[in-house]
């Protein structure tokens, strides 16, 4: 018999349930070694002895009475009668606080199975569950799963079609009593049950990650560590995406002129070949060669120390200076998260319990330096500001693209502090900071994931935005109007500004015309110098610094190029996904005016005093 029966897949944060959602309904959700992840209902669906079964990965949570967005958001899903049946997934290696939300689901959904997930951690810690007394106890079925190895998940199949084929047991545990006491009263009994099937060998099976966070979250050495470790990621970047940037670019341009003599050939009007290959292909051309080496190199290094478990120790390092600003220490994760994507990192903002500390976070989110601008930070860096070779020179470069993003945080903090005294004042809140168990990072997986779900989503979305631009830049290019392309008539109209801030009329409007994707920014700046219609093939940073410095730039010019790559509105992508997250439009237009204006203005100050 064929029907659909719908299961609530949940959880606290950080057990696996992302995991368990993928290997059951072959979706690739974002899985990641910290908490907070999911942060909005994702649906997926399997078939299983002839019945196909509908599986929601809801946000985690640690109890059904909702602070946060995302437990608002878990918690209507589990009320509201969607959900035939439900899975609880749990960390065997914590237990007793995971059965809180076990009870408290089984309350709501009878047809409930517990999913004992990362046994496989709980085994090297000594840490062993007894599903068969633990099941007998709940009167509920109890699976012991390693999601992420595929152990055990044909045993969840079966007990996720008995509960569908049978009608639930009678629940055995009633509580009452206003929110305090039947929390106190859960607690109690989750620990009660917890001690009847939990056994451990070992007398400290958390011993090897209590010395770890000595070294990573210890007042002298974790700041210094976090920053070794950004700075060997920057300098790996940098380092690494050189020669296959260059490999790429040769390539590409080369097979364009193959395109462009094939079309010339064909007997087709001129234009048509513009219109493809010297406006669309080759500015696609730029953005794919550019952009995909220190992407396919940053993300995979990001999603090993993500996998490792090393963000949320990140926020515990970064909490102090949070509070201090006002602002909530969960917003260094949505930051870490802003590297990648700041799209990506304002939508991680609903971790965040406080509306005002909400706001704070995504305002503020496209200060940290994403991936669509790596490439014009980097190319500027070595070009302008590291002129050394060798071992010495990476090292040098690294350290300046970290000292970049450094600029990025201290904004961060500095706007914080100011929107929580003035537009959103108010007291930081306080906060429970979950740290995930180390765990030994999936290099496959890890490669794989940020292969698909973050190098090509983000250079999927710069080439779409790509295609009408080169479009729209071709035509401008090429339209001319007493003599001057419209490029040209533009760009001299923005001239006085750009010569105010240390930049000029073609650098503005490079950005301005960028807006759909900053990785095209410094493409159109070069069609706009080379003033031949079209980009031009760029062998090495060598001829590029040659185009930069014929048409007037400084390292005053380079340095002010670096402060507006920092500080300048956000794409087209953020801006939508800020007006969805915030649902006002005021809050999407000052999350766009505060970094343009504060970025105008360091630019001008850096011009006139420099």
């Amino acid at each position: 018999m064929d029907y659909n029966f719908t299961i609530a897949l949940a959880g606290n944060p950080n057990v696996g349930k992302s995991t368990v959602f993928n290997a059951l309904t072959g979706m690739k959700q974002h899985t990641g070694n910290w908490a907070g992840k999911t942060v909005s209902c994702a649906e997926g669906s399997f078939v299983y002895n002839n019945k196909t079964f509908v599986l929601a990965d809801i946000p985690g949570i640690y109890s059904l009475l909702a602070n946060s967005a995302e437990e608002q958001v878990a918690n209507d899903f589990i009320c509201s009668g969607k959900a035939d049946g439900a899975v609880v997934v749990c960390d065997a290696s914590c237990l007793e606080r995971n059965l809180n939300l076990v009870l408290q689901v089984m309350d709501k959904i009878p047809k409930t199975v517990v999913c004992v997930n990362l046994i496989d951690e709980a085994e090297k810690k000594g840490i062993s569950i007894n599903a068969d007394k633990l099941s007998e106890i709940l009167g509920i079925p109890v699976v012991l799963t390693s999601a992420r190895n595929n152990k055990g998940l044909d045993e969840l199949c079966k007990a996720i079609d008995y509960i569908a084929e049978n009608e639930p047991v009678p629940l055995k545990l009633e509580f009452s009593g206003d929110d305090d006491s039947v929390i106190s009263a859960i607690s109690q009994k989750a620990s009660e049950i917890a001690s009847c099937v939990v056994s451990c060998k070992s007398a400290e099976p958390y011993k090897r990650d209590r010395q770890l966070d000595k070294i990573f979250m210890s007042r002298k050495t974790g700041v210094p560590v976090m920053l070794l470790l950004f700075g060997l990621i920057m300098w790996i970047t940098v380092t690494g995406a050189n020669y296959p940037s260059e490999l790429l670019s040769k390539g590409l341009f080369s097979l364009g002129d193959i395109m462009s003599e094939s079309l010339i050939n064909s007997g087709l009007p001129l234009w048509v070949e513009g219109v493809l290959i010297q406006g669309i292909y080759k500015v696609l051309a730029w953005v794919v060669s550019v952009m995909l080496p220190p992407m396919a190199i940053f993300f995979p290094l990001f999603t090993l120390l993500e996998d490792f478990g090393y963000l949320p120790r990140i926020a515990f390092n970064l909490d102090g200076c949070f509070r201090c600003s006002g602002a909530c220490g969960k917003q260094a994760i949505t930051m870490a998260m802003g590297l990648g994507c700041n799209a990506c990192g304002v939508t991680g903002c609903r971790i965040i319990d406080s509306p005002r500390e909400r706001l704070i976070a995504v305002i503020t989110n496209n200060f940290m330096l994403c991936n669509g601008r790596f490439p014009t930070v980097i190319a500027v860096i070595t070009m302008f500001f590291v002129t050394v070779g060798g071992i010495c020179g990476s090292v040098l470069s690294g350290a300046v693209l970290l000292g970049v993003i450094l600029l990025g945080v201290m904004a961060t903090l500095a706007v914080s502090y100011v929107l929580s005294k003035t537009a959103l004042k108010g007291e930081s809140s306080s906060y429970t900071l979950e740290l995930p168990p180390y765990r030994r990072p999936q290099i496959c997986k890890v490669l794989v994931r940020s292969l698909f779900d973050r190098t090509i989503f983000v250079l999927g979305r710069a080439c779409t935005a790509s295609i009408p631009c080169g479009l729209i830049i071709w035509i401008l290019a090429n339209t001319k109007i007493s003599g001057l392309s419209l490029l040209a008539h533009i760009s001299g109209f923005l001239d006085p500004l750009g010569s105010i801030m240390g930049l000029d009329g073609v650098i503005l409007l490079a950005f301005i015309l960028g807006f759909p994707a900053n990785e095209i920014v410094v493409p159109i700046i070069l069609m706009s110098y080379m003033a031949q219609g079209s980009l031009v093939e760029m062998s090495d940073n060598t001829e590029l610094w040659a185009v930069l410095v014929a048409n007037g730039w400084t390292m005053k010019t380079a340095l002010c190029m670096l402060i507006f790559t920092v500080f300048h509105f956000p794409c087209a992508t953020t801006c939508m996904t800020i007006k969805k997250e915030t649902g006002s439009w005021k809050w999407t237009l000052i999350s766009f005016a505060l970094p343009t204006a504060i970025g105008i203005f360091l630019c001008v100050i850096v011009n006139l005093f420099s």
